[in-house]
């Protein structure tokens, strides 16, 4: 005789608890090598601080670096040099040295490239801003190059596959913003620069250094000869000799 089929109410149940089974729990680490990876964390964290630090300064002197070059090439172009240098050891100390897993050359070299167009990137841009009011043409250019290389810059990087981002529809809006950038801060720019003065406004200073010296100039050509002066002559008289001993010894 054959058994007994399982009622409908028994196959709903079986399959419900075969439903509910709850996924195997992910293996935990012993109670040690979790207070170890903590301490590590701890004792990374003042570097971690110092490489962002890093990254900060080396943007700021890159970005007052690249707004004053005209006015000293060579001392501008040191102060780059030395954001560019900062910027470089804050991300080997962050992307490489406290990096969990360890870059193979090819990604290190890729990281310290991008990084330097990262830092004046980033410089240009927050240059720009800030001096704006004082050099609106330089700053009007440097403002939206500033966006498109640092958006580059940033998705070479950090992405796996950075030319469909760059070529891709996030890139053409980042294209188009700077565009509308340019075209707006190059049309209020003559109205800033009319405009323009106040205690940091570079091209005053300028003039203002190049009117003092031509003031000084001309007070210096304006003084008299001090060989012109005429001078009075003096007596060859002996020291002991006085007009009234003289006088009162005449025979």
């Amino acid at each position: 005789m054959p058994p007994n089929p399982p009622l409908k109410g028994q196959q709903l149940l079986s399959s419900s608890g075969l439903a509910t089974t709850p996924p195997p729990a992910p293996p935990q680490l012993p109670p040690s090598h979790r207070r170890s990876a903590r301490k590590r964390e701890g004792a990374s964290l003042p570097w971690r601080y110092l490489g962002y630090v890093g990254y900060y300064v080396g943007a700021g002197l890159i970005s007052g670096a690249v707004v004053h070059h005209p006015m000293d090439p060579a001392r501008y172009s040191m102060i780059a040099g030395s954001g560019v240098l900062v910027f470089l050891i804050a991300t080997v100390l962050n992307d490489i040295i406290l990096a969990t897993e360890k870059p193979a050359l090819s990604r290190m070299l890729r990281v310290l490239g991008t990084s330097t167009m990262l830092s004046f990137g980033l410089g240009m841009l927050s240059g720009g801003m800030q001096h704006f009011a004082d050099l609106p043409d330089r700053c009007a250019v440097l403002i939206p190059l500033g966006i498109v290389l640092s958006f580059v810059a940033y998705f070479l990087k950090e992405d796996k596959r950075p030319w469909r981002r760059i070529f891709g529809l996030m890139g053409l809006a980042v294209l188009v913003v700077a565009a509308l950038t340019f075209a707006g801060l190059r049309h209020i720019a003559p109205a800033m620069a009319e405009g323009a003065g106040g205690g940091h406004s570079h091209s005053d200073a300028e003039t203002k250094k190049d009117n003092d010296e031509g003031h000084d100039g001309d007070h210096g050509s304006g003084t008299a000869d001090p060989t012109s002066d005429p001078t009075t002559p003096t007596k060859d008289t002996h020291p002991s000799e006085e007009p009234g001993h003289e006088d009162g010894h005449s025979h």
